[in-house]
């Protein structure tokens, strides 16, 4: 493709113009020339071990990288950015892995990635240790000291004692736009999958560089910037505002206590370093960012920006930040694994959203784009820069990257209407939707009528199996005390077909979600079936 750029020589010239400035701070700081060093001894270890020898083809299937993959199991720390960009230095994959798996989980993720090497925490060395057994081959184990008081595995190399041992000047980029980057969606709803993506695609997509290098360079020697990504780096919303920021010249902040959301830590990293940018992931981060701010108000001038995805931010929520935050803007994103952020959600609170880029609605069978005010409901799809496929999976790579007219689309299976003013009503993913008495009804939908009811602070919706109906709906309701499930009836029938009601209402005191900020499905479930 015409001007493509790989992230690994961005970065680098990046960093030759700011060599001395920071590019990554959190315990302690690393300048942009320290990182690069670093990221090349890295590169070098990788090479010395064999690996980034493999490239991708035009012969190479989509469901394929082509390349060696390189697993990264750690909390947040610089060592996570740098396993990310040495491995692209080296020509090797990267992939992420959740630090929350069990060792049947971690399994298979590993024996699905099969990677060559394994950056990972001192702390995670015994859920290393037994799952080693486990897959098919041991990969090289490369073991981060991060306060974990593991002793190093058999075999494995001390992270730092590796990178001074290597020469720099042995890890020198050799990348390309297509080499490979691999990312593991959250398995909310099923299992976890390796999504490709190339390099060139996730710079003009998901990272955001449009045009020409030259024109990258320029714009990160004008924008510059500090951001500060809440979310955990394993999961896209968090690399993706890292990496973001670092091919927009911005300093990477990480708070204190990475392991999970503080508040008060991020509030201070905000101060201390006057971040002008952050990401949160709904009321998970935004209702304790709140209540921190709250108990100690701070000045924080420089913030401007904060970036909502992956969860619902209510509008409360978004009201009492901008009261404690004024100047801040609050963006709402709707985005995926396989589609990168694709649509911004419309003023007032709604499921609707305006699209971002190349978002379109295809009808149900996914042969022709919907026109606006269509009657349909249809699947949202993003055309333009979107991965090649699932790791190791043809079937579902055909089914959910998909070709109408002359044009490719990702359709990672989100239901959608396509409004008479071009807008996007966003009804939620396929594999949340109930199907009660053979009518469809979208959770998203109902939740969006639940939480803008009076005194309801947050709602989910899920499906409870129903001798009657096959499905029924159940809403998981956190409301104020004087709020009566005759209430939330009716007025859910002020704006819902009768259908789409809940049969039940259930009070709870939080609606439980996962440390990530994203739906605990399976706490809900088995709240609404009674088994919790």
């Amino acid at each position: 493709m015409v001007n493509e750029i790989d992230i690994a020589t961005l970065h680098e010239a990046i960093a030759a113009e700011f060599a001395d400035e920071p590019c990554v701070i959190a315990t302690r700081t690393l300048t942009w020339g320290q990182v690069t060093e670093r990221t090349r001894r890295l590169a070098a270890v990788l090479r010395a071990n064999g690996l980034g020898e493999r490239r991708p083809d035009a012969t190479t299937p989509p469901w394929e990288t082509g390349q060696d993959h390189l697993g990264v199991l750690l909390y947040n720390a610089p060592e996570y950015l740098e396993a990310v960009l040495g491995a692209y230095k080296a020509s090797v994959a990267p992939f992420n892995i959740n630090y929350r798996y069990t060792i049947d989980e971690l399994a298979y993720l590993l024996k699905d990635a099969d990677p060559a090497v394994l950056v990972y925490g001192a702390t995670f060395a015994p859920l290393v240790s037994a799952v080693l057994p486990l897959l098919p081959r041991r990969p090289l184990l490369l073991q981060v000291a991060d306060g974990g008081a593991h002793e190093l595995l058999d075999g494995a190399l001390d992270y730092e004692s590796a990178l001074v041992a290597a020469d720099p000047a042995d890890g020198v980029p050799q990348s390309s736009p297509d080499d490979r980057h691999l990312g593991y969606t959250g398995g909310t709803t099923g299992m976890p999958k390796g999504v490709i993506w190339r390099c060139g695609d996730m710079v003009a997509g998901p990272y955001g560089v449009r045009g020409t290098f030259d024109e990258a360079i320029e714009r990160a020697r004008k924008v510059r910037g500090v951001v500060l990504p809440a979310p955990p780096f394993m999961h896209g919303a968090g690399l993706g505002i890292a990496f973001g920021g670092w091919l927009g010249g911005a300093t990477v902040v990480i708070p204190r206590n990475p392991e999970r959301f503080d508040a008060a830590a991020v509030v201070d990293a905000l101060q201390t370093h006057r971040v002008t940018s952050m990401s949160i992931v709904g009321d998970a981060f935004g209702q304790p960012l709140i209540a921190e701010l709250e108990r100690n108000s701070r000045a924080l001038p420089d913030l401007r920006l904060l970036v909502n995805s992956g969860a619902a931010l209510q509008e409360g929520s978004k009201a009492r930040l901008r009261e404690l935050l004024p100047g801040v803007r609050i963006t709402d994103v709707l985005g995926s694994s396989e589609t990168g952020l694709h649509a911004k959600r419309a003023p007032g609170g709604s499921n609707r959203f305006s699209s971002k880029g190349s978002a379109v609605v295809l009808n149900d069978a996914r042969t022709a784009l919907l026109e606006p005010g269509a009657a349909e409901i249809g699947w949202l799809a993003q055309g333009g820069r979107i991965p090649t496929g699932y790791l190791g999976d043809p079937d579902k790579t055909s089914a959910t990257f998909v070709t109408v007219g002359e044009r490719r689309y990702s359709v990672p299976g989100e239901r959608a209407r396509l409004l008479a003013d071009g807008g996007i009503e966003f009804l939620g993913r396929d594999a949340t939707t109930i199907n009660t008495g053979g009518e469809k009804v979208f959770a998203d939908e109902v939740e969006a009528v639940l939480r803008a009811l009076p005194g309801v602070s947050d709602a989910l919706v899920v499906g409870r199996p129903s001798e009657r109906w096959g499905q029924e709906v159940v809403a998981l309701v956190q409301v104020a005390p004087d709020v009566s499930t005759d209430q939330l009836g009716a007025g859910c029938r002020e704006h819902l077909a009768g259908y789409k009601v809940p049969k039940a209402f259930i009070m709870v005191d939080r609606i439980q979600r996962l440390d990530n900020g994203k739906t605990d499905y399976k706490w809900a479930k088995a709240l609404a079936a009674g088994t919790q």
